[in-house]
């Protein structure tokens, strides 16, 4: 049996009772793959899908049958890759517009409607004028996931339906109230950022290996940023980049602030929601060692989404058994 033959037949086999609720989180995003992967091993094949952020791109694979073309893909990125995907920009609200990203995905997925899907999907946007929780249940996929995706201060807004809309993550990093308003009877949900707050910089800070290992890597991308900027700002282009790259020993650098604070924010949203909402089962991977950009480590996600399912194999049989 093929790997696609594998994939057609968890979704002809998806049990509408069960939604998955695929939360936000960045490169940590590809653990989404391993846990959907590990689910459909113990015979639990969604039939409601809510994401936000990276999880509504991984949650719109999985709904339209193209998970195993996305981890193909996503496992043989490169640094290098990721650099042709940025299209950077200073003037459309976001260093990179995403556009290039968005046609990537139009190869796999194609121009689909969301109430086309062979399960029920539905993806979290924020109004950015009134930071409202918009749910985007119908219109065409690809339009919905680049607004989900819109990591402030990282990707432009999207224009939507006569609304700018930026990342999911803002007002919901774990859709489980979604989950439920799509008729989930019982919900397992996915966070990505339980463990991660203070770790950031502690990582950065201690694991001298992984960083130089990384360092040429990264200056790539800096120098890419570099040429950008010149045009524009060649007077104050080593200011800016000393300021974006924390080159001070005392200051943490523009990234690092802002994935630090993006962190403890999705935090502190998930916790309360979970208290009001709580799902049926939490799966947890432990992803602190991953950065906000570094989705070149897909297997290391991939195979950390398998694992915490494990860990939670019996509250999962527990889950079934009450069906």
């Amino acid at each position: 049996m093929t790997a696609d033959t594998k994939q057609s037949s968890s979704l002809n086999h998806a049990d509408a009772r069960i939604g998955i609720a695929l939360g936000s989180g960045s490169a940590r995003g590809w653990a989404h793959i391993g846990v959907l992967r590990a689910l459909a091993e113990m015979g639990i094949h969604p039939g409601v899908v809510a994401g936000s952020s990276i999880g509504a791109l991984v949650g719109a694979a999985y709904a339209s049958d193209q998970l195993d073309t996305l981890e193909n893909w996503v496992s043989s990125l490169t640094w290098k890759d990721m650099l042709a995907y940025l299209d950077l920009s200073l003037l459309d609200g976001g260093f990179i517009r995403g556009e290039k990203l968005i046609e990537v995905a139009r190869q796999y997925v194609g121009e689909i409607e969301i109430q086309s899907l062979p399960v029920l999907f539905s993806v979290v946007a924020t109004e950015l004028d009134t930071g409202r929780e918009i749910w985007l249940r119908e219109g065409a996929l690809l339009d919905s996931i680049r607004a989900s995706i819109a990591l402030p201060g990282l990707f432009s807004p999207s224009r939507l339906n006569g609304q700018w809309l930026v990342d999911g993550g803002l007002v919901d990093p774990v859709p489980v109230s979604l989950c439920r308003a799509m008729g989930a009877e019982v919900i397992i949900a996915v966070n990505l950022n339980g463990d991660i707050v203070g770790k950031h910089n502690k990582r950065k800070n201690s694991d001298e290996h992984h960083r130089d290992k990384k360092a040429g890597e990264e200056a790539d991308v800096w120098a890419m940023i570099s040429n950008q900027i010149t045009s524009r700002f060649s007077e104050q282009k080593e200011a800016f980049l000393s300021q974006l790259l924390g080159e001070s020993k005392d200051a943490p650098g523009l990234f690092d602030v802002m994935a630090s604070s993006i962190n403890i924010m999705q935090d502190r949203i998930t916790r309360s929601r979970m208290a009001g909402d709580p799902p049926e089962v939490m799966l947890n991977p432990r992803l602190s060692s991953l950065g906000l950009m570094e989705f070149d480590q897909a297997a290391v996600a991939i195979t950390e989404g398998r694992a915490c399912v494990e860990r939670m194999r019996p509250a999962l049989d527990q889950m079934l058994s009450s069906l």
